[in-house]
């Protein structure tokens, strides 16, 4: 057990240096843009499958309530995947490709950020939502693995995780976006968002 843990620690550890190597201005950048959309009135939406379903949520929700800094106004945002009603009317009715891509066209608007996750890249109700995204003038994040498959030439910034391996870029993207949440708060500080 020893073994595998160690290797799995070992794995993880390399993912990250290898990201922050290479990604690391990426990063700072996505979050610079995001704090400008959130002061100009914005708001962040998130979609991901799955894990990445959950980790979208527990970002809008270190957004909302704020992750160190109790203090500060909360930053709108609004997981996608959270909202069961609209996600198996949509499924049932146009498709599951559309769950997201859908309440993409009805929430967002000009100057907000979708920020989509998915380890492959490929997952055709993340590639629909982030089309509409970039059609509806958002600005667009995409946390993926490896390469960043179908979403990296969607995505203004794209976060790829140099791994193939889904638990090595789940645990790689829920440590980014507990960063780009501290550094989001270091940016906005304790002034109101939404004004500023």
């Amino acid at each position: 057990m020893k073994e595998f843990y160690g290797t799995a620690v070992t794995e993880l550890g390399g993912v990250l240096r290898d990201f922050f190597r290479t990604r690391s201005g990426v990063l700072e950048a996505a979050g610079e843009a995001i704090a400008r959309s959130v002061r100009a009135g914005g708001k962040v939406l998130l979609f991901g499958n799955g894990g990445s379903a959950a980790e979208a949520q527990h970002f809008a929700a270190e957004l909302v309530n704020g992750m160190r800094h109790r203090d500060r106004p909360p930053v709108p945002a609004i997981a996608l995947t959270t909202d069961t009603s609209s996600l198996t009317a949509i499924g049932n009715d146009r498709g599951f490709a559309l769950v997201f891509s859908r309440q993409v066209e009805a929430l967002g608007r000009p100057g907000d950020v979708a920020v989509a996750l998915t380890t492959s890249g490929t997952s055709p109700n993340v590639v629909e939502a982030l089309k509409t995204a970039r059609a509806k003038g958002l600005l667009t994040v995409a946390l993926t693995g490896e390469g960043g498959g179908e979403v990296a030439p969607l995505a203004d910034y794209l976060l790829n995780v140099p791994s193939r391996s889904t638990p090595r870029v789940q645990e790689a993207h829920l440590f980014i976006l507990h960063l780009l949440a501290g550094r989001l708060e270091e940016i906005i500080g304790v002034k109101d968002p939404l004004r500023g």
